[in-house]
């Protein structure tokens, strides 16, 4: 509540102060800048603790692994087929070897890529967008299930 303008015994007028003085408020802001700038180094960063995929008792289903290697070549095999054989394959003769695949096995199985950890991420996507332009329905990526 604003106070009124009084009379003092010598005659004076004491007028009412509107501004408020901020520079305590600005050296309080600066003391925690400080702070804030002396402890964000010390600081760990965040770390992110990706979930491991588990161990799954279930059979899988039937798939065509399309495995990558480091220097650039690549096989085809099929997984839970019971044919255990392995093909090379270029990148060029990739779809004709999977569409041969699953006219033999099924139009419904999903093909899953496997880049071995050398190769360069860029050739995994390469890959995988070969298998997208030919419209495959199911495309994943092979992992190692943690323990």
């Amino acid at each position: 509540m604003p106070a009124l303008a009084s009379r003092s015994r010598g005659g004076r007028s004491r007028r009412m102060v509107n501004d408020i003085n901020v520079v305590p408020y600005i050296d309080v802001m600066l003391v925690l800048l400080v702070i804030f700038m002396v402890t964000a180094p010390l600081v760990p960063p965040g770390a992110i603790d990706l979930p491991r995929a588990g161990r799954s008792t279930a059979k899988t289903d039937k798939y065509i692994e399309v495995q990558v290697f480091a220097d650039g070549t690549m096989r085809l095999r099929t997984g839970n087929t019971g044919d255990p054989s392995e093909r090379r394959v270029a990148r060029a003769d990739l779809e004709g070897s999977v569409r041969a695949l699953l006219a033999e096995h099924g139009e419904a199985m999903p093909v899953v890529i496997s880049g071995d950890r050398a190769v360069r991420y860029e050739r995994v996507i390469e890959v995988l967008g070969d298998l997208q332009q030919m419209n495959i329905a199911r495309v994943a990526l092979m992992v190692k299930p943690g323990n």
